[in-house]
């Protein structure tokens, strides 16, 4: 079931933050979009989850129109896990995690099919340890990984995630990239904003490469991370190299003039 985004084009402000943006992202393989602040990813992903409707153009999920689609049956298909997420009440991990079952639950509450998806989930985010404590003493890394177990126990069709590796320390953001390609593995797609290049040319099947609202480029990382790709969108100039394990890095050197 494809997730396709249709020449979306958003303007706020008087200011145009998609223009024209066309997009097909496939089960099963992990996308990355890329881009430099302001390129427009945050609101593609949020038009995408139906959380925010473009002027024109339209987001279609299996070729129907993401707007026909009845809200817990999309709840249940699209799983969406904000950039900034604030949890505003004392409530502890477990029980936070569990309201990503929501969609799914009966009149009778949760089953042990609801039980057995938040355990998976808070073991693939590794914040089963502290399922008893209350949400808001957590650090902010340990808080990121609830809020995606959380988005994980729903076991949505698509996973959009905006810059979920934002607080993690480098031991965590490579469990994170893990965990985004288990989900894929597991046939389930996976859009994700990422910032940093090595991360994407990491995890990423497929990359969407944006800047000013628009579309640079797309395609597998290979073609897409090129010197002079990264300098048209991020005004930079870049080593590219291979690590002993074989993969590529990409090191910023400078601005370009």
């Amino acid at each position: 079931m494809t997730l396709c985004a249709e020449t979306l084009t958003l303007a706020l402000g008087g200011a145009t933050i998609l223009d024209s943006v066309s997009a097909t992202f496939v089960p099963g393989r992990v996308t990355a979009v890329l881009g430099p602040n302001g390129a427009g990813k945050s609101t593609l992903l949020a038009c995408l989850a139906g959380l925010r409707n473009a002027d024109s153009g339209s987001v279609r999920l299996g070729g129907v129109a993401r707007a026909a689609v009845p809200r817990r049956e999309l709840a249940r298909r699209i799983g969406f896990l904000p950039q900034e997420a604030d949890v505003h009440w004392d409530i502890d991990v477990a029980t936070l995690v569990a309201l990503g079952r929501f969609p799914h639950r009966g009149r009778w509450g949760d089953s042990e099919v609801d039980r057995a998806a938040v355990a998976r989930a808070m073991s693939a985010t590794d914040c089963a340890r502290f399922a008893g404590r209350i949400v808001n003493t957590l650090s902010g890394g340990e808080r990121a990984r609830v809020l995606l177990a959380r988005v994980l126990a729903g076991e949505p069709q698509w996973l959009l995630a905006d810059e979920p590796l934002a607080n993690l320390d480098p031991a965590h953001q490579l469990d994170g990239l893990d965990c985004l390609r288990s989900v894929a593995r597991a046939g389930a797609g996976v859009v994700v904003v990422l910032h940093d290049l090595n991360h994407a040319a990491r995890v990423a099947d497929d990359l969407l490469l944006m800047r000013g609202g628009r579309v640079v480029a797309q395609g597998p990382p290979d073609a897409v991370l090129t010197p002079a790709l990264i300098a048209e969108t991020y005004g930079v100039a870049t080593h590219i190299g291979t690590t002993p394990d074989g993969q590529r890095f990409i090191v910023p050197t400078h601005r370009e003039p």
